[in-house]
């Protein structure tokens, strides 16, 4: 099963060569020494959230899942991988038939999460397994980090329209996945045609400068706009004179002119002026949408103008000066054979500089106080408390290799919007600080 199995339009390609080279030597290595179909349990965590963020978010989930199902070797693959000399013939041989049977668990798409949480634990053989960690991590780093910008963004706006229009400022593959995640973070649109054929996200989009600029006059550009796309259009008024624009243009379009955009100057006393002459035009049901390289920052700077949507880019597809989450991926538990009934043993790495982990497979629950808001995050190993039975986190996704969570991507965004509302209120504060949720790890 896969995406086009949702209705959506496009399958995804293989994955299996995004995978860092080391990931195919430690499984020849393995193989060689006898130790790849050892039980083994990884898991994707972060040490730390970005500076300053009171919380992140999970997104990309569906796109792994993707991912691990469509990871196959095919013969051009196994072809260069044999001309470069990467891996011997037996490993070759062994790439051919791989087909991840294992089990993950996880965060559902659109949970938060926060420093130490098992967002991902991917079980299996070492060597099934291991060979997934670049592409998961590839995924889940970039998405959730533009789907942590996006919710920042989402509780700035305070209910007002958000529409995602970062694809030229990234990799065009990026800004599909980008838009995807700004969507499971709160954004309503997007202005990337791929992504709406891909996922079926709104797509909105009317004019830009260029257009005004390639007639005679602003009116001249305005009135065609109108004819081609109806009055409900949104047209730009700041290319020459703000004042003049909205003037001509409720005049050509009348008082049921659909938006005007505004790309330039101070938004704050520009939106408050062009509000005043719009209702004072008869066009007060006209409504302001706001551009020119927006954040979180700038987004709440606005909340008193009479703004009706914003529209995100730059800002938003590099996630808002966090470009990543610096998830990784660690080997957490492992059997001393191969042996499906062995036990496994907790391993971890021991080291200086902050980078040390902990071994055991976790589960994870969030514990609520009296008044049903969340207080803390407790992770552990062994049995869960009875208290914590009903509140844990994690869900199966794969079971012996065969996809059994995929969703529809509004209910990751769904998800988001009650899992935030869970919070204590100080998580969608702006300013600096630690996260808003203790991590409390439980002994096994």
């Amino acid at each position: 099963m896969n995406a086009a199995d949702l209705g959506l339009p496009v399958a995804v390609p293989s994955t299996a060569l995004f995978t860092d080279q080391y990931e195919l030597t430690m499984l020849q290595a393995a193989l060689r020494g006898g130790t790849a179909d050892r039980r083994s349990v990884f898991e994707v965590f972060t040490r730390r959230l970005p500076e300053g963020r009171r919380y992140g978010v999970v997104a990309g989930t569906g796109r792994v899942l993707d991912a691990v199902e469509n990871f196959r070797f095919d013969d051009a693959m196994l072809a260069f991988l044999r001309e470069q000399g990467i891996v011997d013939e037996p490993t070759l041989a062994w790439l051919a038939d791989y087909r991840f049977g294992g089990d993950v668990w996880g965060y559902p798409e659109g949970e938060v999460y926060f420093p130490g949480s098992p967002i991902l634990r991917v079980e299996g053989s070492f060597a099934e397994c291991v060979l997934l960690e670049t592409v998961i991590l590839s995924i889940l780093n970039h998405d959730s980090a533009i789907a942590a910008a996006a919710s920042r963004m989402s509780a700035a706006a305070g209910g007002r329209r958000l529409i995602e229009m970062g694809a030229r400022r990234t990799h065009e593959l990026a800004a599909v996945a980008a838009s995807r995640a700004a969507y499971v973070g709160g954004f309503g649109s997007t202005s990337d045609l791929a992504a709406g054929f891909r996922y079926g996200i709104p797509t909105v989009g009317t004019s830009a400068h260029a257009f005004t600029l390639l007639h005679d006059t602003e009116r001249d550009a305005f009135r065609v706009q109108v004819d081609a796309l109806g009055r409900g259009t949104t047209l730009l008024v700041d290319t020459y004179d703000v004042g003049e624009a909205v003037r001509t243009a409720v005049e050509v379009a009348g008082p049921g002119l659909g938006a005007v955009r505004i790309d330039s100057g101070d938004l704050l006393l520009v939106a408050h002026r062009v509000r005043q002459q719009l209702d004072e035009l008869g066009a007060r049901d006209t409504r302001i949408v706001v551009t020119s390289d927006l954040d979180e920052y700038a987004i709440a700077s606005l909340a008193a103008a009479p703004v009706d949507a914003y529209g995100v880019g730059t800002q938003l597809v590099t996630g808002s000066g966090h470009p990543t989450c610096s998830m990784v991926y660690k080997l957490v538990a492992r059997a001393d054979s191969a042996d499906p009934a062995a036990p496994l043993r907790p391993v971890a790495k021991r080291s200086l500089g902050g980078k040390t982990s902990l071994g055991g497979r976790k589960w994870a629950a969030r514990r609520l106080d009296t008044e049903g808001v969340a207080e803390a995050e407790v992770v552990g190993t062994g049995p869960v408390p009875e208290e914590l039975a009903g509140r844990q986190l994690q869900r199966l996704l794969v079971k012996a290799g065969e996809v059994v969570a995929r969703e529809p991507l509004e209910a990751a965004r769904e998800r988001h919007i009650a899992a935030r509302a869970g919070l204590p209120l100080s998580a969608v504060q702006l300013s600096r600080g630690e996260p808003v949720l203790p991590t409390e790890y439980v002994g096994g």
